[in-house]
């Protein structure tokens, strides 16, 4: 079995606490798994492929490189879940042209104003917040746009998940210690199952990545490498949710 990815991080103790107080027990699948593929976008991905400290001068969220790593591997799990009619929903941003609804957003990174006025550098005309190519969403897919980090806050998600007669999520994406962390928080709050494929999440940075992966797989999801997760949903039997149609209905 390969190291989990935080175990560089963490010190003997920690080990040790989070093994004697019962920490990280594998919760397992749910029985109806929705895929949710969280802000894989121009603005956390960069556009081209190229090492985060050039891919930020361009767009100041990116996680350059890792995201382009992630992206293949969310692909295979997409087609995948597809499929299989396993429904996949896409998160990603969404605000007012004049920036008034970011509120907290403008608080904390002295580059925001580039959300409104992308910086000369940039020489691709993509709007930030637009799913990335490689993995655009399909006819029957679900796109939710959102304001803070957590899919689930002031959106139609959890309704979305009832209607579809899903019963848990697995999940991929961005940023691992921001919207990811956020909505699997989320998930957990509603007593949602959720399995994270690791290597289909990233983040900008690599300590915070691997530690919340850490402590998300200590408490509130089961965090697994994507190979464990495509056996996962190529195994299930036909299952029944009320999908989109994908298309409108003929008169």
């Amino acid at each position: 079995m390969t190291e989990p990815v935080w175990n560089k991080f963490l010190t003997e103790r920690d080990k040790a606490v989070f093994e004697t107080a019962g920490y990280g027990t594998r919760a397992g699948f749910g029985e109806k798994p929705a895929l949710l593929v969280i802000d894989v976008n121009y603005n956390f991905c960069g556009d081209p492929r190229e090492p985060i400290l050039e891919s930020i001068k361009k767009y100041r969220n990116s996680c350059g490189e890792d995201a382009w790593d992630a992206l293949p591997v969310i692909r295979k799990l997409v087609d995948v879940a597809r499929a299989k009619g396993v429904p996949v929903i896409y998160s990603t941003g969404d605000g007012r042209a004049d920036g008034w609804d970011r509120g907290g957003w403008a608080w904390k990174n002295s580059r925001n104003k580039e959300d409104l006025a992308p910086p000369e550098v940039r020489t691709s005309n993509r709007d930030g917040n637009d799913i990335m190519d490689e993995i655009a969403p399909g006819p029957k897919d679900i796109v939710i746009r959102k304001l803070k980090p957590s899919v689930f806050n002031g959106t139609a998600l959890m309704g979305h998940i009832n209607n579809l007669g899903a019963d848990s999520l697995i999940v991929a994406g961005t940023t691992t210690s921001g919207c990811v962390r956020a909505t699997v928080i989320d998930a957990f709050s509603l007593n949602l199952r959720v399995t994270i494929a690791e290597d289909g999440c990233f983040d900008r940075s690599e300590a915070s990545h691997a530690i919340n992966l850490c402590d998300m797989n200590a408490k509130y999801a089961d965090v697994i490498g994507s190979d464990e997760v495509l056996d996962y949903l190529a195994g299930l039997d036909e299952l029944d949710y009320n999908l989109p149609a994908g298309a409108p209905p003929s008169v």
